[in-house]
């Protein structure tokens, strides 16, 4: 199986980013007009954070917050963890399903190159993750795995 890195994902993205400063409600605007799932926070060009959907509904409208005078420093993902542009794309899936989350920055030389989201990955990823798994559960009971 050839394993390819994030780099082919993210080669000919456009990056999608706001300012701390900028509202939830033009995030959410930027995303639907993009049809993307997240935005990157970046303050002078280095990211600072990152808002999602999820974080639009969880963060933003359930807790009745207006979203025309919310501000994303307010209820953005702070710090989030990146995987570097070099990395197998199984790597980065894996910190995604370990994280728990469902876009991935992505970095290169400490400068943001685009950002993943779970359905750029193949199905041939996931089954390679899948795999691992299979693999490292039956480590874990003592047992060899099966194909």
């Amino acid at each position: 199986m050839k394993h390819r890195s994030v780099s082919e994902l993210v080669r000919d993205q456009v990056l999608v980013e706001l300012p701390p400063e900028a509202k939830a409600r033009e995030a959410a605007r930027l995303m639907a007009d993009r049809r993307v799932g997240a935005v990157l926070v970046t303050h002078g060009g280095r990211l600072v954070g990152i808002f999602t959907e999820r974080d639009m509904v969880a963060r933003v409208v359930a807790l009745g917050l207006d979203p025309d005078q919310t501000d994303l420093s307010d209820v953005m993902t702070r710090n989030p963890r990146t995987v570097e542009h070099s990395a197998p794309t199984v790597e980065a899936l894996r910190a995604m399903q370990r994280g728990g989350f469902r876009h991935l920055p992505v970095t290169k030389a400490g400068r943001i190159a685009g950002i993943l989201s779970l359905r750029d990955f193949a199905s041939s990823d996931l089954l390679e993750i899948e795999r691992a798994q299979d693999l490292e559960r039956a480590i874990a009971e003592g047992g060899t795995p099966s194909d």
